[in-house]
């Protein structure tokens, strides 16, 4: 059963937390998905295997917290993770983000850089509602997101995404690819060559823009955008040992 966190913006944020030692390793999801995913429980067990801390946890609009998807947006997932991060940790943290989760990581690390020992990134997509998103859109489909107020786009992982005006006026107030973007611990990046979602030139893009003194990228051959697969696990696992280390 999860436990839930009320959030001082009104939402209520299902989460699960295990107890051991720091920094706490925090599970950052991707867009639309949740706390019970492959990657998300996997790190669990590791982390109960080990007596590391770990948080897991849904943003408002995912999983069992509160809200729709279509209601929320970059920054409302960013304020979930500051509360879920601020109520329910201590002390070091080393957030591990998946895809969206990788941009939700990285703006962690902004907002709280005092706290981030390191950070470990699957997939990551920062930027992705101005780069992939409004930078995709053909006309017909940018009128239809002034006028109508969404567009509707395919997956090639679930069901299509309903993008929103919001969404996308919100994600310009939250690029991270654009001023300078300090990371000033150790960083590390997973990404797979068979991505459809997120590219090769997205990872190449964080790393030559983000400034580390260790930070490296690992391109698995053939890995796809979920990254779960046996091989890749355990690459999550020693990523995530190398920067606690």
């Amino acid at each position: 059963m999860a436990d839930f966190l009320d959030t001082p913006q009104g939402r209520r944020l299902a989460y699960h937390r295990t107890d051991g030692t720091g920094p706490c390793v925090v599970f950052l999801g991707g867009l639309k998905s949740d706390m019970m995913g492959t990657k998300a429980v996997h790190l669990e067990d590791w982390a109960r295997a080990t007596g590391r801390a770990f948080l897991r946890f849904d943003y408002s609009g995912h999983g069992s917290s509160s809200g729709t998807f279509e209601e929320g947006c970059i920054g409302d997932w960013h304020r979930d993770t500051l509360a879920a991060v601020e109520a329910l940790t201590e002390g070091a943290i080393v957030p591990v983000g998946s895809s969206m989760g990788g941009w939700q990581a990285l703006l962690l690390a902004r907002a709280l850089p005092e706290r981030v020992a390191g950070l470990v990134t699957i997939a990551a997509a920062p930027d992705f509602t101005e780069d992939g998103w409004w930078a995709g859109f053909d006309a017909e489909q940018r009128a239809q997101i002034e006028t109508t107020g969404r567009v509707e786009l395919p997956s090639d992982y679930m069901e299509p995404y309903v993008v929103t005006k919001r969404m996308i006026e919100d994600g310009r107030d939250h690029l991270v690819l654009r001023d300078a973007l300090d990371l000033p611990f150790p960083v590390r990046m997973l990404q797979g060559t068979a991505d459809t979602a997120v590219t090769g030139e997205t990872a190449n893009r964080l790393l030559a823009h983000a400034n580390s003194p260790d930070m490296q990228l690992l391109l698995v051959k053939d890995a796809d955008h979920r990254f779960s697969d046996g091989p890749c696990l355990p690459l999550i696992e020693r990523a995530v040992e190398e920067v606690l280390a």
